[in-house]
C-alpha cells in the first residue's frame, strides 16, 4: 500500500518513529550515554564491597572515572536543556507533572550522586585519577570528619537514584506497552 498503512490500517513502528516529533539529536544521545554510563557505573559502585582486596581499588578507579564522566555529561544535558527546544509535552496534565518530577529529580540525583561521591573518595584521602592517566584536583583533600557524611549522601543518592530510574521504566512501559503511545520514540 502506498498509504504505509498496514492491511489492519494501522501504522507499522517504523512510520511511526518518522513521524513522531523527537527531542533534538543532543539530547537524545547525552540521554542515552548517560543512561548507559549509569547501568555499568552503579552495580560497578555496588559490587565493589564483594570483589578481592587485590582488585578492590581498580573496581574503584573505574567506578569513579565513569562516576566523573557521568558528572560532566549531566552538566552538559543541563546547558543542553536550557538551549535545546523539546518536543511539545503530550498526555494529561497529571502525567506531564509526574514526569517533569521525576526528570526533574533524576537530573538532581545524576549530579549529586557524583559529586558527593567524588568528594566522599577525596575526603578520605584517595584523589581521583581519571581512568588512572589524568589526576583530578582535590577541591577538599583529606577531610576525615565530613568523609563518612559524603559517603552516606553518595549511598543514598544511589538508592534514591535507584527508585527514580525505577518510576521511569515504569513510565515506559506504561506508555510503550499498556497506553502503546509514541513516548519512547520521542528519545529514540
Amino acid at each position: 500500500m502506498t498509504d504505509n498503512l498496514s492491511l489492519s490500517g494501522v501504522v507499522s513502528p517504523t512510520d511511526a518513529v518518522i513521524s513522531v516529533q523527537r527531542y533534538p539529536a543532543t539530547s537524545r544521545i547525552l540521554h542515552w550515554i548517560v543512561a548507559a554510563l549509569v547501568l555499568a557505573t552503579w552495580p560497578l559502585g555496588f559490587f565493589i564491597q564483594f570483589t578481592k582486596q587485590e582488585v578492590t581499588l581498580d573496581f574503584y578507579m573505574i567506578h569513579e572515572s565513569f562516576g566523573f564522566l557521568a558528572l560532566w555529561l549531566m552538566l552538559l544535558r543541563v546547558g543542553n536543556k536550557l538551549i535545546a527546544r523539546p518536543p511539545h509535552p503530550e498526555g494529561p496534565a497529571v502525567e506531564r507533572i509526574a514526569a517533569a518530577t521525576v526528570h526533574g529529580l533524576l537530573y538532581a540525583f545524576l549530579i549529586i550522586m557524583p559529586v558527593s561521591g567524588f568528594l566522599a573518595t577525596n575526603a578520605h584521602g584517595f584523589p581521583l585519577v581519571w581512568f588512572g592517566l589524568l589526576p583530578v584536583w582535590s577541591p577538599i583533600g583529606k577531610t576525615p570528619d565530613i568523609a563518612w557524611t559524603l559517603s552516606a549522601i553518595h549511598a543514598w543518592s544511589a538508592w534514591i537514584l535507584l527508585l527514580l530510574f525505577a518510576l521511569h521504566i515504569g513510565a515506559v512501559l506504561l506508555h510503550h506497552v499498556i497506553k502503546r503511545d509514541n513516548t519512547l520514540y520521542r528519545i529514540l
